[in-house]
């Protein structure tokens, strides 16, 4: 265990490192961020003033090793647009975003996972087209053409629900639901497949003949195998998740990481950028990892077989 631990922190050291280095440079390549956010009309000084000021006046190789040398102090460089600590930034946003991601997986969880075992256990009958019917249409739907699906059915023409903020619980509802009924389609035809997997294996006939009652054969048996596969599952979909998350709360005016990341962009406010992307980074390599290690203690199988490659690597 703890060779396989050492062997992906180390991945995820470089890891973190390819995509900080990406956004950097892809970020600067762009263009100069100082013609953007200065007025056409600033006088020279003043744009030298702040070019000095923001280090753009520098070299690339210069701002890259500044950068990476002060992000290793904890230091990811002040906001171009208010001169605020970029990292405070992103962790006043990031509570909104951990509220609605989490709100979205649970939505996701206590509507998909059910849905998918309930088609697997009537495989082939009415029951299992109309499930993987709705799945299909939950996942297929553009995101961003359901959210305004929904303002205009809930907040504009049924007013029971607040289109945009973040004031109340009420105004979660919309968010959650737009983010959450497409990762509960792909979830459903996920677990769908991976029930019916465990469902054709001896094991599982050996519980029938014994007596086991069907309820049991699904919670004793069949889910708890059919769990590694989900969890991988649900691990790649924090991406996906962190992904939407961004068109969601654009949409909603919802006060998340995502929303700030779409400011940032359009007003080329680099530090703020360049922070959001390393947590985000981070969320997704630190989620991952988890993922690996809940599937060992799942299945001991899976640790020795990884640390029988790490071993070969």
């Amino acid at each position: 265990m703890f060779r396989f631990l050492a062997l992906r922190a180390g991945r995820a050291i470089l890891t973190l490192l390819i995509c900080v280095s990406a956004v950097f440079i892809a970020l600067r390549l762009a263009g100069d961020p100082a013609d953007i956010m200065l007025s056409i009309d600033t006088p020279p000084d003043v744009r030298a003033y702040y070019r000095d000021l923001w280090g753009l006046d520098q070299p690339l190789h210069q701002q890259y090793l500044r950068y990476l040398l002060s992000a290793a102090r904890g230091d990811f460089g002040a906001s171009f647009a208010d001169d605020r600590p970029a990292f405070a930034a992103v962790l006043e946003a990031l509570p909104k975003t951990a509220l609605l991601g989490t709100s979205a997986l649970l939505l996701a969880l206590l509507v998909g996972l059910p849905l998918g075992v309930l088609a697997a256990l009537r495989h082939n009958s009415v029951i299992d087209r109309l499930a993987m019917a709705s799945a299909v249409f939950g996942y297929a739907i553009p995101i961003f053409f359901l959210g305004i699906l929904l303002i205009l059915l809930f907040a504009l023409k049924l007013r029971v629900l607040p289109s945009a903020g973040s004031d109340t619980p009420a105004h979660l509802i919309l968010p959650m639901v737009t983010l959450g009924l497409p990762l509960a389609g792909r979830l459903a035809r996920f677990a769908r497949t991976s029930t019916l997997e465990v469902l054709g294996k001896p094991f599982i006939r050996a519980a029938r003949g014994r007596g086991v009652m069907p309820f049991g054969v699904i919670i004793r048996h069949a889910l708890p195998n059919a769990s590694v596969p989900l969890l991988m599952f649900l691990g790649i979909e924090i991406g996906g998740i962190l992904a939407g998350s961004a068109v969601v709360e654009t949409i909603f005016a919802w006060p998340g990481v995502g929303r700030l990341l779409v400011d940032s962009v359009a007003t080329r406010d680099l530090a703020v950028v360049q922070a959001v992307i390393l947590t985000i980074t981070v969320i997704m390599i630190s989620a991952n990892l988890l993922v690996d290690i809940l599937h060992i203690l799942i299945d001991p199988r899976l640790g020795g077989f990884r640390q029988a490659g790490g071993a070969r690597a």
